[in-house]
């Protein structure tokens, strides 16, 4: 599929994009060969193809869940404005 120059005029005006006059072939070559991938991965014959819930099929590794940080809960909460049992008080902003 060919983008003409006037295509990427509305594109860019739909997408309220500015584009300056003289990349404008390029982007239309550019946008071209986007569409002309699509089409082409659009001919593949995926009927024999179950989706995938994640392209990898095996267990993920993980790294161990340890705290790599000190507590520093007490300090935070002396310079915050108000604390109540360890929580942080706000003003109320709904009715």
């Amino acid at each position: 599929m060919s983008l003409s120059l006037s295509d990427i005029d509305k594109i860019a005006h739909l997408a309220r994009l500015a584009v300056a006059p003289e990349r404008r072939a390029r982007y239309a070559a550019d946008l071209s060969n986007i569409l002309d991938l699509v089409a082409r991965m659009d001919t593949v014959d995926t009927s024999g193809i179950e989706p995938l819930a994640h392209p990898l099929n095996m267990t993920q590794r993980l790294r161990p869940d340890v705290p790599n940080e000190t507590n520093q809960r007490e300090r935070f909460q002396s310079i915050a404005p108000l604390t109540e049992a360890g929580l942080y008080l706000v003003p109320k902003v709904i009715d």
